[in-house]
């Protein structure tokens, strides 16, 4: 049996101790001693050490022999959501993480460690309990709802400007009877811009249509305050949109959505605004009575999708796609300006897309905290809750990876003869092993490489990063 040694810098126990000490627990049990990592931040927010024995573990054979030896649970991380974090990322790569105290596993005493740390309190839940106390009183937190303001003693007031503009959308859905885009098409036309001075859109429109803010109703941690405040729309009138609503879009259970390859790359060339993924199904029935049903998923102009702004420009994904990688391994691609067309530099970009990396990585750590919660709860089995943290720990893998490969981008102060050598090199090896990488993978590799993709009907151009 193999084992490899992970160790933190922490109180009490320098890292040369900590690696003696697992040098003799490994001679004691019998093990082989592979290799030790190593990692001397204590905060947590650079671990190269544990980045290094997850790329090992990763070209190891049968992981099924291989252990990980730490000092304890609590050597893991910094607090008990990321040592958890970490223990799952370890269990999710095949291996077994063991405790050096007692040769145990790790993760055994993860619940009862759970459950003080939630006896005693966490500041996030003092903090949420001290506004929900607010809420129960109509007390308005954070920002008010289209159409009114934050007035005395922090109850929501009306704007009268806006207040029209909520009654008006209502009484185009209810009584009009035009759907969400037409709805945003005719605000757009009659110029009644968003409170940022912005286009509407099916998102905000649908927004404004489901908020029961609008009948006089406060809601917020899930508190639920009637008569909190004046109502814009009548509770028959909501009711009846909520009806209308849901039976044009009916719940069918969770839905799937499949990410798209070049998302936020592809732009229409007719409007410059940016085309979104969408996937549509579709059923008929043949002459023989079968039913036959196919899926189809294209990138659509977002101006005409949301705002019918735009003539219906369309392209089908798996072709546009295969038409932008292969003007990339073709060399067919063209040099972008110095800044990409929507005047927003690659490096604001990249630092951009390193916070909604930690945005994502914030919400899998909430969701491993609501999985340990429910366990504790009663409301999940040991083995489910297991089984679901071990594949959030494959998610947080997977994001971590992006995220180091992003942070190194931002920090590499590149001339441009090595910006050159970097897009040459990653070209190569997207020519030589394309299909092998995963599609997080390839979709990392077109945002480092792409500038965008300007799309027309009779043709797509390909702009490369400068």
């Amino acid at each position: 049996m193999k084992a490899i040694g992970y160790f933190r810098e922490r109180d009490g126990d320098s890292l040369a101790e900590q690696s003696r000490l697992f040098l003799e627990f490994c001679r004691s049990n019998g093990y082989e001693a592979a290799a030790s990592f190593l990692d001397a931040n204590r905060d947590g927010s650079d671990l190269p050490g544990f980045r290094q024995m997850v790329e090992f573990v990763g070209q190891q054979g049968n992981r099924g022999f291989l252990l990980i030896v730490v000092s304890d649970m609590a050597s893991l991380g910094v607090g008990l959501t990321e040592a958890a974090r970490r223990y799952f990322q370890l269990i999710s790569l095949g291996v077994t993480v063991i405790s050096q105290a007692n040769g145990d596993d790790a993760g055994a005493p993860l619940l009862e460690r759970w459950t003080q740390q939630r006896a005693n309190g966490r500041l996030g839940d003092r903090v949420k309990a001290a506004m929900r106390r607010k809420a129960i009183k109509g007390e308005a937190l954070g920002r008010p709802p289209y159409g009114y303001r934050v007035g005395a003693k922090r109850r929501l007031v009306v704007i009268p400007e806006e207040g029209s503009i909520v009654r008006y959308i209502f009484r185009l859905y209810l009584k009009d009877g035009l759907g969400i885009r037409r709805i945003a098409r005719r605000l757009n036309e009659d110029g009644l811009n968003t409170r940022r001075g912005g286009l509407w859109s099916m998102v905000t429109v649908r927004d404004i249509l489901r908020n029961r803010a609008y009948v006089g109703t406060y809601s917020r941690f899930g508190v639920r305050v009637p008569a909190s405040h004046a109502p814009l729309i009548s509770q028959d009138d909501f009711r009846n949109v909520q009806e209308r609503l849901d039976q044009r879009h009916p719940a069918t259970g969770t839905r799937q959505v499949l990410p798209f390859l070049l998302s936020g790359l592809v732009y229409c060339g007719y409007c410059d605004s940016k085309m979104i993924g969408v996937t549509r199904k579709q059923s008929w029935q043949r002459r023989d009575g079968t039913v036959k049903e196919a899926k189809y998923r294209y990138y659509q102009c977002e101006s005409r999708a949301n705002r019918s702004l735009c003539d219906y420009h369309t392209r089908r994904a798996e072709k546009l796609e295969g038409e932008v990688c292969e003007a990339l391994l073709n060399g067919e691609a063209l040099s972008a300006n110095s800044q990409s067309a929507n005047g927003a530099s690659a490096l604001a970009e990249r630092e951009d897309r390193i916070k909604i990396l930690r945005e994502k990585m914030r919400g899998l750590d909430k969701r491993l905290e609501r999985y340990l919660d429910s366990a504790l709860d009663g409301k999940m089995n040991g083995e489910r809750w297991r089984s679901l943290s071990v594949v959030l720990g494959t998610q947080q893998l997977e994001l971590e990876e992006r995220l180091a490969e992003s942070q190194r981008l931002v920090k590499q102060e590149m001339t441009e003869a090595e910006r050159k050598r970097h897009r040459h090199d990653l070209l190569l090896r997207l020519r030589d092993d394309w299909s092998r990488f995963p599609f997080p993978r390839q979709q990392e590799f077109l945002r480092v490489l792409l500038d965008r993709v300007i799309v027309r009907d009779d043709g797509i151009e390909t702009l490369v990063r400068p």
